[in-house]
């Protein structure tokens, strides 16, 4: 009897296995967190009251923005991968490539979203967007992967409401959601599944 439970364990792990992206680091999810509250306490120093496209003001916000982005990632493939390889996962399967398709659609949508919102000057509604679009990538992507990406995207839908709701908040509501919560499910995720390995 002990023998079929064991199988069917074991048969269940394959199964998650092969539907599901698993090597998700918690730390890199703490570390985006940390590198979107420096983000926003360095735009909260640069930013003026009215600014435009062509001011140095607004280049300084976008070169905090881009940093923030690049080494995000950076920092998500160097500890996937190495997550990958201690757990002797494939980092390229058709799964992961689900995972990113899913996830990248409505993150590029968004993406091409604030940007016409920047060329139309509707500088207040860049934060409630790119919460908003990154928060319905994460539950898009989140049937591919673990269960709590679905709680971030949702969190996050939900941070970017509030912050269209109380407009003139961005940047504190932009922190609050890539940075607080990225903090929180990065730890939970670590704590929940990181340290079992």
């Amino acid at each position: 009897m002990e023998n079929y439970i064991k199988d069917i364990q074991d048969i269940k792990k394959m199964m998650d296995r092969s539907s599901q992206f698993l090597s998700l680091s918690g730390i890199s999810g703490i570390m985006a967190g940390v590198y979107a509250l420096a983000g926003a306490y360095l735009a909260h120093h640069v930013a003026e009251e009215k600014y435009t496209l062509e001011s140095l003001t607004f280049k300084y916000m976008l070169l905090i923005a881009a940093s923030v982005l690049i080494l995000s990632v950076s920092t998500a493939l160097l500890f996937t991968l190495k997550k990958a390889r201690k757990s002797g996962d494939m980092i390229w399967s058709s799964t992961s490539k689900r995972l990113l398709a899913n996830f990248m659609i409505p993150l590029c949508t968004g993406g091409i979203f604030a940007l016409l919102l920047i060329k139309n000057h509707y500088y207040g509604l860049i934060a409630p967007i790119t919460l908003i679009f990154y928060g319905l990538s994460c539950v898009n992507a989140s049937k591919y992967t673990l269960r709590d990406v679905r709680y971030l995207g949702l969190t996050m839908i939900i941070i970017g409401l509030f912050a269209t709701w109380f407009m003139g908040y961005g940047l504190e509501f932009w922190a609050l959601g890539f940075g607080g919560c990225h903090i929180v499910y990065g730890t939970v995720m670590h704590f929940k599944y990181d340290r079992k390995q």
